[in-house]
This record gives structure tokens, sequence and C-alpha cells, in this order.
């Protein structure tokens, strides 16, 4: 159990985060925020890099700083860029990894070579990383983040540059490894964790704005998810009244989708649809005009939007 007290980090007078309490277990957690929310500052808190300016984080009941080494010896982590050699083949990168982390030389071939086959290297793992795409460089980072087998597994931005195909392995293989052990990733990609995460952790103004399964977080928006037909000459009337969640140009106007405050009467052209969760981060991290009302507001452990 990875568990977060009342964490908070600053530099120096800019606070990121601000009275964090969070619990990971086993399974997937998926973090969810815009740019600039503190998602990369949490992974690294969570991960050991950082040192929260207030508050601890435990893993198994001890703070992070007195287990130390102890804790690297269990985690994975891949950060948003690593570092490698251009001239380094896969295998070699790996190993040299392993090396560093004190794993047995014939264990750590065997190892390497295992992972590559999973993320789809292995018939390239002889070949310079200099000739690879950016997305066979993000799946060398995969592997070289389960080389030590963790119990405790944090991405940062794992999907950046993987193609479609390359993305739904991906969420095979999280769905897989979650079993086991804590897996918190970051990632703007909606679709990546909708389906694989057991929980979803959202940020909003560096505190927690909600931590639920994803099911659950959609339900925030239910009722109040449309979409309708309109003309060139109505959808501008729309943009002003109601938040988009998707528009797209059709013969003779737009289709659009669309969600509205709550108590909202529905025209009778409007159709009724189940939100998703990109509906919600959409809803949630919409630009907001200044003096405007949060867009989440928790009262207790409930949170309504």
């Amino acid at each position: 159990m990875l568990t977060v007290h009342g964490v908070g980090k600053r530099y120096g007078n800019a606070r990121v985060l601000e009275g964090l309490d969070l619990e990971f277990g086993k399974g997937v957690y998926g973090l969810l925020a815009p740019n600039g929310a503190g998602k990369t500052t949490l992974l690294k808190l969570l991960a050991g890099l950082l040192p929260p300016t207030e508050g601890e984080i435990l893993y198994e009941g001890q703070p992070l700083a007195v287990l130390d080494e102890r804790y690297r010896l269990i985690l994975g982590y891949l950060p948003q860029r690593f570092g490698y050699y251009p001239n380094d083949t896969p295998l070699k990168y790996m190993q040299y990894l392993a090396a560093i982390k004190g794993m047995d030389r014939r264990k750590a071939l065997s190892r390497s070579e295992e992972l590559l086959d999973l993320v789809a290297l292995g018939e390239v793992k002889h070949k310079k990383m200099k000739t690879f795409s950016g997305g066979m460089i993000q799946r060398v980072g995969i592997a070289q983040a389960l080389l030590n087998d963790p119990r405790v597994l944090i991405l940062d931005e794992p999907t950046a540059g993987l193609d479609p195909k390359e993305r739904a392995r991906f969420r095979s293989l999280l769905t897989q490894l979650g079993r086991q052990r804590t897996v918190i990733l970051s990632t703007h990609v909606v679709s990546d964790v909708e389906s694989a995460a057991n929980e979803i952790v959202m940020l909003q103004g560096g505190k927690l704005w909600v931590k639920d399964h994803p099911e659950a977080i959609c339900k925030l928006l239910a009722g109040r998810v449309y979409e309708a037909q309109l003309t060139d000459t109505e959808i501008e009337d729309f943009r002003t009244r109601y938040v988009l969640l998707g528009e797209r140009s059709e013969p003779g106007g737009w289709k659009l989708r669309f969600a509205v405050e709550d108590g909202t009467v529905p025209a009778d052209s409007w159709q009724g649809v189940e939100p998703g969760l990109e509906d919600v981060f959409l809803y949630v991290y919409r630009d907001r005009q200044p003096g405007n009302v949060p867009s989440g507001t928790i009262w207790g452990d409930e949170v309504r939007l």
C-alpha cells in the first residue's frame, strides 16, 4: 500500500500541490489533469525523486525517505523523457540498466529479452535505437520500467508517441500488471485509462478533486450530456450557453455534443447520451472566464458538478 498523507509541494512561493490524501493498493490508477496541474510533480513525489514540502508518503507504513534504496528496488519508473545512448541497441540498453540495478547477468539477459518481446520489439532488439521511431523508443522505456519486476510501477505519459494499435496492446498489458502490483500513470489520452484503470485521480488547482471508479465519475454528468443537429446560425448561441464536448461539420449544419447545467430543461430536438470520462474531463477543465465558480464542488465525500 502506497499512502499519501497531507502532502503538499512548493517551489519557492509557488504552491503546486496542497493537502493531498491518497491511498494506492494493487490495481491501475489513472492520473488525469491538464498541463500545469501538478501531475508530473506528484509522480516524482511518489517515486521518491522529490521530497514533499509538507506531509509524508509511506510504503507499507514506512516513509519513503527511510526506505530509500529498499524502495527503489521495488520501484519501476518511466519519466516523460528518459535518457539513452542512440547507438545502443534495446538489448544492450536493458542489460546496462540491469547492471546498475545489481541484477544477475544471466537473469538480466533473459528478463530483457522477455520484456522486449512483450512490447513487440523482440525482432529489433539488436538494432541501434537511433533508427527507432518515437513510439518504438517509448516502448523501450516501458520495458525498462518493468526490468526489476517492480511492486510499484509509475509511468508518466507512457503512451506518448504510440499508435492506436500500440496503445491497445499497452492497455492490455496494464490490466495484467495491475493484478499483482500498484500501477500509477498519467496521460492526456483519456481512453488509455478509461477501460484499464480501476480508479481515476483528478487534480484541480493543485488539490485532489476526485478519486473514484471511472463509472462513478462518469455519473457526475448523468442526464446532462446531449447531442443535437444545428444550423450555422444556431451554433454560436450554443457555444456561449453550453459546454461543447465535441462538434462535427455535416452537410447543412453541425452535430454537437454538449453538457448543460443541472436542472436545464432539454429541447425536444436534443438527444440524451451517456457521458464518458472524456466528457467529464472536458467539462471540469474547460476554459473559464475570470470570476466564474469552480467547475466541481466537494461536500464531504461527495463530489458534484
